[in-house]
């Protein structure tokens, strides 16, 4: 009796952390984008993936046009994620409306672009959850520090890199990693 006991919590504990390490996976986020739309990650499945969280009003705001220009050259190697915040400042206070206006008026944006979330307190969308905690994404912590910071993921879906807010989109060590085979 106590081996069945042994072997049924032994099951029982597999089948909890199979379900876990499951639901903390980068390819099972599902998330609403601008427009309302749902946009399923596993689509992403063998791409690189920049997630970045953007506001209209930051002096990283420029960055748009760099983020869509490496959007524009590395299309078929990268898909650049937008995540429009409003936790610095209150600098991105617009609706899904004002977003997309501002956006594609002064920069053009095509890269995908998805609802307002919060990128960090109690608020915090479970996707930056991953993306922030080791225990979820199984690489490394990270603070979201400001607007404009850019998280890396392989064609794998593993979280490769945070590149902070001052670095560009453009810069060599990105474009050395979406280069990269």
């Amino acid at each position: 009796m106590k081996t069945i006991k042994i072997g049924l919590l032994f099951l029982l504990s597999v089948f909890s952390l199979a379900s876990f390490a499951q639901s903390s996976a980068f390819y099972d986020f599902n998330v609403k984008t601008l427009e309302g739309g749902d946009f399923d990650f596993s689509t992403l499945k063998g791409k690189k993936v920049m997630v970045v969280n953007t506001a209209s009003k930051c002096g990283f705001t420029p960055q748009y046009k760099d983020l869509e220009e490496v959007y524009e050259q590395y299309q078929g190697d990268l898909v650049i994620i937008g995540f429009p915040a409003n936790n610095f400042m209150n600098q991105e206070p617009g609706s899904a409306a004002d977003i997309r206006k501002f956006c594609t008026e002064n920069y053009g944006v095509t890269f995908p672009m998805m609802e307002k979330i919060s990128v960090k307190g109690k608020d915090m969308h479970p996707l930056y959850k991953w993306l922030t905690s080791k225990d979820e994404n199984g690489v490394m912590d990270s603070e979201v520090k400001w607007n404009f910071q850019k998280y890396l993921i392989d064609e794998n879906g593993k979280l490769v890199d945070v590149i902070y807010s001052k670095d560009k989109p453009s810069s060599e060590k990105v474009i050395a990693w979406i280069s990269s085979k």
